[in-house]
């Protein structure tokens, strides 16, 4: 067995080059780990070929594998989502921001196009209510690892996708990450749970720096006062509200500008100082 991963990057606020997760656990395991420059380049694939490997398995490797390891091997590719369903760089985060009820696991082939191998198995999960990034992705982690184990054990026979019901899961940009209170109330609440705990969302403030939203949910506030217009931010309750186009938003969980996350009553508290 032959660990191969992405050559140690810069990490945290002093850039010090860190290896990827995957290879901090093939050392505690003591497996052999690669990481090469380029997974395309001659040395890698010979190196790669000294192993004589039945097969290869990729898992967010972050790189396009391409002739001649593309054709040299079976390539399975651990994805979580239900192929053709968010094809692409952010599956988990998009199926929570479409607001989706269940998501899940495909096992695929590997091939020269965007996810769009043939699938050896998959199996869905729901989505519960209150899932976030973090809680939904240790889920399909787990199951990701079994579906793995039943495909590389059985080789089950490869069904093609429908391209017709492909959709795409875009690489997230800053602008995902802003919580528009112009938008629905239910809308804003996906994308805070979709982007935590690995991202975040923010709302804009009046003095036009950015409060970190971590944990919000909906609420209903009876009355509100004829002033909150879409992106107030109500300051006399227990936790900010944000007033959003169809209702409110409570936001559990905050991190102002320069500082740690804190719960909303601990920012207000400090607000009223």
């Amino acid at each position: 067995m032959l660990v191969v991963s992405r050559p140690d990057s810069p990490q945290g606020r002093g850039r010090r080059l860190a290896p990827p997760p995957t290879v901090t656990v093939a050392r505690e395991l003591a497996l052999p780990v690669y990481q090469p420059e380029s997974v395309n380049s001659q040395e890698a694939y010979e190196r790669i070929a000294d192993e004589r490997p039945e097969a290869l398995v990729v898992c967010a490797f972050g790189a396009l594998i391409k002739p001649p390891l593309l054709e040299a091997y079976p390539i399975l590719n651990v994805h979580p989502s239900m192929l053709p369903r968010w094809r692409g760089a952010a599956p988990i985060e998009r199926a929570i921001l479409a607001g989706d009820a269940t998501t899940g696991v495909s096992i695929m082939r590997l091939t020269a196009g965007l996810d769009d191998g043939p699938v050896f198995i998959q199996e869905p999960v729901l989505i519960e209510p209150h899932d976030d990034y973090g809680t939904l992705a240790r889920r399909l982690e787990r199951l990701g690892g079994d579906l793995l184990v039943s495909a590389l054990d059985q080789m089950p026979p490869q069904v093609p996708q429908d391209d017709r019901d492909a959709t795409y899961a875009e690489k997230l940009t800053p602008e995902d990450r802003r919580l528009d209170p112009r938008r629905p109330v239910a809308e804003l609440a996906r994308r805070v749970r979709a982007l935590s705990p690995h991202i975040g969302a923010y709302v804009g403030l009046d003095d036009g720096t950015r409060l970190g939203v971590w944990r919000a949910t909906p609420v209903d506030v009876p009355g509100l006062p004829p002033e909150s217009e879409s992106g107030t931010i109500l300051l006399q309750g227990e936790r900010p509200i944000l007033v959003a186009s169809d209702g409110a938003l409570e936001l559990l969980e905050v991190q102002p500008p320069a500082k740690k996350r804190m719960d909303g009553d601990a920012y207000l508290r400090g607000l009223r100082r």
